[in-house]
């Protein structure tokens, strides 16, 4: 059983949406994330565009396990 979920500060990022095409080609999205505290297993982060709908959310997202993340204070 998973315990709640602690959110994670607001994040954007510009993004190249197709390089090979046109290397200045980018769009600036802003991503959301929350930190899923696991009882029995890693804890996992996962970042989604801020904007997406109910269904984008479905299919619009990654994952991070525990050990790929950090709190944002120890990188300061």
């Amino acid at each position: 059983m998973a315990n709640p979920t602690v959110a994670c500060p607001p994040m954007s990022s510009d993004i190249d949406t197709d390089s090979r095409s046109s290397p200045t080609a980018s769009s600036s999205i802003a991503l959301e994330c929350v930190v899923i505290e696991n009882d029995d297993a890693p804890n996992e982060c996962a970042v989604y565009p801020r904007d997406a709908d109910r269904d984008e959310l479905m299919t619009t997202w990654i994952t991070a396990h525990d050990d790929a993340f950090v709190e944002l204070e120890s990188m300061r």
